[in-house]
């Protein structure tokens, strides 16, 4: 039943095109009424963690996740982190190591099942003592860690995570890979190398002996990119290996609190395989929207200073407050 076929997410007439609604949020958008406090926190292999906390007073926090070379001030972190906000609910934008302006310690950084990290977080707000209520968003990358997560609990997930919204997720990264890979994505190709780039040239500074980046213009796909950098860095045998440990999409069928998963049907990242139809029609837990419009991470919405994707997130997370 938690297959929900229809949604109520209308694109604008003149957006309905996969790439503009993509691409306009990021360049055009404004957001406002966010007013992060940073705190850093400790990782158990003496790393660090920054977190952007947004607060309100409240006693329910959400943690909201970022995408692939994101970070907590990308406007759908920022804009979720408002429409939560402005609806009584304090945040904790988590960045990712590596992602917060400041190089990580560590060889490693983050990658797409990467769950310890999340957890130091959630654990960590949790022993603040200051609220009855943890809940999860997560988009894209950071929405794949978050569902990995959430199926690895499973039974044994904290009793204070009541609920979690994922918007855009890679749910089988080979899949995704692939959609990438089609002439008509290069854009998003080419961007995601560069700046993939530009993180291990700061790297190669720390740990010269391990980073080489000699014939790296060679490197044209996430496969590539995969078999060279993330694999051997996070203890992966290959790109394939690592897609196929860290993909969320194994998982969803073990989730035992409410989540909503929202694909659009028109996200150029997202193949078919990223769309977990049988999984939601059989886990009374896991709910999955799938809007004929979208794109990836876009959703806009010209009605308000919400958009769609993020007033859908604060009313599923409000209906499983707890």
């Amino acid at each position: 039943m938690p297959v929900l076929n229809q949604s109520d997410y209308r694109a604008p007439f003149l957006f309905r095109n996969r790439h503009l609604l993509t691409i306009y949020p990021s360049l055009f958008r404004k957001v406002s009424g966010v007013d992060y406090q940073r705190s850093r926190i400790t990782t158990a292999d003496d790393d660090f963690i920054d977190l952007d906390f947004s607060t309100t007073g409240s006693r329910h926090i959400v943690i909201i996740l970022h995408g692939l070379e994101g970070n907590s001030y990308r406007k759908y972190m920022l804009g979720m982190a408002a429409a939560f906000n402005k609806n009584n609910f304090d945040t904790v934008a988590m960045n990712f190591r590596g992602c917060s302006g400041a190089p990580n310690k560590r060889l490693r950084f983050y990658h797409s099942g990467e769950t310890e990290d999340l957890d130091t977080v959630v654990q960590y707000v949790k022993h603040l003592g200051k609220y009855e209520t943890i809940h999860l968003a997560g988009f894209s990358l950071g929405g794949n860690v978050m569902l990995k997560y959430i199926g690895e609990k499973a039974g044994n997930i904290d009793n204070c995570i009541k609920s979690a919204v994922a918007v855009s997720v890679p749910c089988d990264l080979k899949d995704s890979a692939a959609a990438l890979e089609r002439k008509q994505n290069v854009i998003y190709m080419k961007r995601f190398i560069r700046e993939l780039e530009i993180k291990l040239r700061h790297k190669k500074e720390l740990y010269p002996e391990y980073i080489n980046l000699d014939g790296y213009s060679s490197i044209k796909t996430f496969r590539q990119f995969d078999d060279r950098y993330t694999a051997p860095m996070h203890g992966f045998k290959n790109a394939a290996d690592y897609w196929e440990q860290s993909s969320c999409r194994q998982f969803l069928e073990k989730i035992r609190i409410p989540v909503l998963l929202i694909n659009a049907l028109d996200d150029p990242f997202l193949g078919k395989a990223c769309f977990p139809y049988e999984e939601a029609a059989k886990n009374d837990c896991f709910y999955l929207e799938t809007p004929k419009y979208g794109g990836h991470v876009g959703f806009v919405t010209f009605n308000g200073t919400q958009y769609w994707s993020e007033r859908r997130a604060v009313a599923f997370i409000r209906n499983n407050r707890g």
